[in-house]
């Protein structure tokens, strides 16, 4: 239970003798001695239990529930009443008001009121969460499965700030799904409408990576033929995805930095800037704090993108999730291709849950995703292992995969026409019949029927 306390008298020694009755009681308590400082900082978002005296100069008790239930009709207030305030007070109670304490009072029955008051807020507030979390759950967009306490919390986390301009720092292990929560916050927010814009800093040469992000104008550079939107620009009014931030260029960093504090860009080129509406979600998986400590990553970019941070565990610590997960991957492998997916033993899947799981959710979804496309359980194998990473096959094996993955999407979408797989592949009937019996793949699996 959140045990804070908002008490309101007007009256010193009873203002100071309740609040030093429940400090005792470990409540974290404010003291406020008219009713309208305790409004200007009242939220609908506020955990805890309001006490106020009826009798107040001023804005009086009555007055002060009207306005407070007027910012949040589920608050938890509670009355304190002198004798000919009894007929008001129950009232009160019928226009939204927890209860009631006739003075003069027990210290029992005080907090006996007070704790039952925190539990219906406590409650209160869950009941919101669960429905905030419900409707992103089952809304368009992006999904982010699991039962763990440390999902849920990150769901809750996610839900709680998706619409706060305040820039976010993804932390998490490679495979765990950083753009997946990025794409999330975009995609439950206010800025679902506008662009998301996803880049790799790791993904991108250093000698490109400038005019990728902050565009250029025509003639800025040798090759500059024609005006460049950059990225940062591009994003305006939506999201900014700066993947792999640890591993953009010292002097890149000080430009960011720049565009951070003043909401502003420059293009290559000109001296001109651009103002910008947009929310930066960087991700890394590495401890920025300590390649700033090194020298190798900026410290001042690094607090003033952590403004809020956001990690994401790794599969080994959620492993009572990897059933769902596999289940989902699976269905969804087996929509798209149109295959039915494999059944998998008791043995089978007590093996998923033994594995460690080192490329987390990205390597669980390959496995899932390869078991339905080949037809069979191989990858589970009986000793204790599951065989053929995904994340560790050969050039080969990888090349073979996809080659096999392009095939059955082809011939799902064309319904098994081999004429217009050969069209949109560029494939010679006999190259394509080769392929087909290579990887074992029967036209007929892809035909509708009715």
């Amino acid at each position: 239970m959140n045990k804070q306390v908002i008490f309101i008298d007007d009256e010193k020694p009873i203002r100071v003798a309740l609040g030093q009755t429940l400090e005792l009681e470990d409540y974290d308590v404010t003291l406020f001695a008219s009713a309208k400082p305790a409004l200007e900082m009242l939220e609908n978002h506020f955990p805890g239990v309001i006490i106020s005296d009826i009798n107040m100069p001023g804005i009086d008790g009555i007055t002060f529930l009207k306005r407070a239930l007027a910012i949040d009709p589920e608050l938890s207030i509670i009355l304190l009443t002198g004798h000919g305030d009894i007929s008001t007070a129950v009232d009160a109670m019928r226009n939204g008001a927890y209860d009631f304490l006739e003075k003069p009072f027990s210290t029992e029955n005080l907090l006996d009121v007070v704790k039952r008051a925190g539990d219906k807020r406590e409650l209160v507030l869950e009941n919101r969460e669960l429905r905030r979390e419900l409707e992103a759950q089952s809304g368009p967009g992006p999904r982010i499965l699991g039962n763990n306490p440390k999902i849920k919390q990150l769901r809750r986390i996610l839900t709680h700030i998706k619409d706060t301009p305040a820039d976010v720092m993804i932390h998490g292990e490679t495979g765990t799904g950083k753009e997946l929560v990025a794409r999330f916050l975009h995609d439950h927010s206010i800025r679902q409408d506008k662009h998301f814009v996803a880049i790799n800093c790791g993904a991108i040469p250093e000698t490109m990576i400038e005019s990728e992000l902050f565009g250029y104008e025509s003639g800025a550079f040798t090759g500059a033929q024609k005006k460049r939107v950059g990225k940062i620009a591009y994003a305006d009014g939506g999201t900014l995805f700066l993947d792999e931030i640890e591993s953009m260029p010292m002097l890149l960093q000080i430009k960011l930095l720049r565009v951070l504090e003043e909401r502003k860009v420059e293009p290559l080129g000109t001296n001109q800037a651009i103002d910008l509406d947009i929310r930066i979600i960087a991700a890394t998986k590495q401890d920025l704090r300590l390649m700033g400590d090194r020298g190798e990553f900026r410290q001042d970019l690094y607090y003033r993108l952590n403004v809020v941070s956001v990690d994401i565990p790794p599969l080994r610590d959620r492993k009572d999730d990897i059933p769902l997960l596999f289940q989902n991957f699976s269905r969804s492998a087996s929509t798209r291709y149109g295959i039915e997916p494999p059944t998998i033993s008791l043995e089978q899947q007590q093996k998923l849950l033994e594995h460690d799981w080192p490329g987390n959710v990205r390597e669980l979804r390959n496995l899932a995703e390869r078991l339905v496309l080949m037809g069979d359980t191989s990858g589970l194998n009986d000793n204790g292992q599951i065989s053929d990473d995904p994340l560790n096959l050969t050039l080969t094996d990888r090349i073979n995969q996809f080659e096999f993955t392009l095939l059955c999407d082809a011939l799902k979408r064309h319904n098994g026409r081999l004429k217009e797989v050969q069209e949109e592949l560029g494939l010679a009937r006999k190259t394509l019949y080769d392929k087909m019996k290579k990887h074992g793949i029967d036209k007929d699996d892809f035909k509708i029927t009715h």
